[in-house]
C-alpha cells in the first residue's frame, strides 16, 4: 500500500499526508543533516505533512508523528517545526530560484514531446491541471487512492526497469493525470524509473516543474503522458 505514496509524490506538486514508515523513536538522537525537502499543508493542522531527509534516507510524516529522532509539530508553506526532548527546531524549505518557478495564471503552453519520445495515447492526450485544485483533491482523495492503488516493480535481466500500476481508482487524480490500470511507468521527465528510491529522489526537482512528462508501457505499447501544471 505504501508504494502508492511514491506515485503520488511524482504526479502531484506535493506529498500526501501519510507516513512512509513507522515513526522512529523520539529518544534517538536527531541527526545534524536533518532537512525538509517538501511539505503539504492540509485543510487542518493534523492533515499536514512533510518530507524529511537525513543520511540519504527519506521519510514522509504527518503532524504529531516522528522520524529521525524528532516529532513533527507543525507545517507551514515554507517551513516545519520539529521537537525533540522538549526543544523545538525550525527547518525551512530550500529556496527555489524565481526563474525556475512555473508562471501561474494565463495560458499554459502545451507540453512538447522530446525527440525520440513515444507518441501520446489518443485516449489520454496532454492535459492541464491547476496546482491549487490538485492540492485540494489530494486532501480529499488520498484515503481512497492509498486503499485502491497498488504498484509492483517490473524486472528485466535482474534489474528494475519500471513500476506497474496494477490497480488504481477510476475518477481519481491519478486517472485524470492520464494513468491507467496496467500501465508500466518507465520514465518521468527524462529520468528512468529504476526503483522506488529514484521516484523519491525526483521530488525536489518536480516541485518547480511546470510540466510532467511520463513514459508508460500500455498493453505492450509505449506511450507518453504529458501534464501541464499552472
Amino acid at each position: 500500500m505504501h508504494d502508492a505514496l511514491f506515485l503520488l509524490l511524482v504526479l502531484a506538486p506535493g506529498p500526501p499526508p501519510t507516513p512512509l514508515a513507522a515513526p522512529a523513536a523520539v529518544s534517538s538522537p536527531a541527526p545534524q543533516d536533518l532537512a525538509v525537502a517538501g511539505v503539504v499543508v492540509g485543510s487542518t493542522p493534523e492533515r499536514s505533512s512533510a518530507i524529511l531527509t537525513s543520511g540519504g534516507r527519506t521519510r514522509v510524516v504527518s503532524v504529531g508523528e516522528s522520524a529521525f529522532g524528532a516529532r513533527l509539530v507543525s507545517v507551514t508553506a515554507d517551513a516545519v517545526v520539529l521537537e525533540r526532548e522538549g526543544e523545538r527546531r525550525e527547518l525551512r524549505l530550500p529556496a527555489v530560484a524565481a526563474s525556475a518557478l512555473p508562471r501561474l495564471g494565463g495560458a499554459t503552453a502545451r507540453p512538447l514531446l522530446p525527440p525520440g519520445a513515444p507518441p501520446e495515447d489518443p485516449e489520454t492526450p496532454a492535459r492541464e491541471m491547476n496546482r491549487v485544485e490538485v492540492q485540494r483533491r489530494l486532501g480529499e482523495e488520498i484515503p481512497r487512492i492509498l486503499a485502491e492503488t497498488a504498484l509492483a516493480p517490473v524486472m528485466e535481466e535482474g534489474r528494475v526497469v519500471g513500476v506497474q500500476v496494477t490497480r488504481l481508482p477510476e475518477g481519481s487524480l491519478l486517472t485524470d493525470a492520464g494513468l491507467r490500470a496496467g500501465d508500466v511507468l518507465r520514465r518521468i521527465n527524462d529520468t528512468d524509473i529504476d526503483g522506488m528510491a529514484t521516484l523519491i529522489g525526483l521530488w525536489p526537482r518536480l516541485q518547480a516543474a511546470s510540466e510532467l512528462r511520463a513514459v508508460v508501457v500500455r498493453n505492450g505499447q509505449p506511450f507518453s503522458i504529458l501534464v501541464s501544471l499552472r
